[in-house]
């Protein structure tokens, strides 16, 4: 017999565990997921090459006058594609990858629906209907967020260091790709240990929202009572 138990405490720390738990749902649409990469991977190369070609409209226009103007018009249309591209993969990307987080979501949520209608009669007469109402769709709701995280921050953030860090090692040396480097790593653990702060915080507001709106459903679930016992 499945038992209803409603845990009030939850864990204090971040579970990065949950990434396990979504990578099937991603590897489900891996094409589109790989599509999606890809246009990421093609938007980051627009930002990354932009500033070199306006860095060479600079240049071109520091020059004698009797040089022809063709060479910084072709070079402020070339910097006005990459920033096109830049975009335009962008959308494309959240295009395709729209599908993917909108079915995890429906599938997820379809689950967790079967998992509450499985349990026993005891989680039921003390279910609390706001609250879960409000957890059920706080929940699908970050499922999307972070598999837009996993897949659009993490790991464009890494490919993004790596082409930066190998354009500075190759332009200016070791010394430059080293403090970048550096330097990310270091406000990476930062991040890391500020949100592990931080999320109590939100953690206490989401259980406070819970609360709330479970005295209010059940208030009105239960008008009958609220008015015959209060004046």
């Amino acid at each position: 017999m499945n038992h209803g138990n409603y845990d009030s405490e939850p864990n204090q720390k971040i579970n990065w565990h949950i990434i396990r738990i979504i990578w099937p749902y991603l590897m489900e649409y891996r094409s589109r997921v790989a599509l999606a990469l890809g246009f990421l991977i093609l938007a980051k190369l627009g930002s990354v090459v932009g500033p070199f070609i306006l860095k060479h409209i600079v240049d071109a226009l520091d020059t004698e006058k009797s040089q022809l103007i063709a060479a910084p018009i072709a070079l402020v249309f070339a910097y006005g594609l990459a920033r096109f591209a830049n975009v335009l993969f962008g959308e494309l990307r959240d295009t395709i990858f729209g599908r993917v987080t909108e079915r995890a979501m429906r599938k997820i949520g379809l689950e967790v629906f079967q998992h509450l209608h499985n349990l026993d009669l005891d989680f039921h007469l003390n279910r609390r209907t706001g609250g879960l109402s409000r957890d059920i769709e706080r929940g699908t709701t970050g499922i999307s967020f972070l598999m837009r995280f996993f897949v659009f921050n993490i790991v464009p953030t890494f490919i993004e260091i790596f082409m930066v860090v190998g354009i500075f090692l190759f332009n200016y040396g070791w010394g430059f790709a080293l403090i970048t480097l550096v330097a990310v790593i270091l406000y990476t653990g930062y991040s890391v240990v500020a949100t592990e702060w931080r999320t109590q915080f939100v953690r206490e507001a989401n259980i406070a929202d819970s609360a709330s709106n479970t005295r209010a459903v059940d208030s009105l679930l239960n008008f009958e009572t609220v008015k015959y016992f209060t004046n």
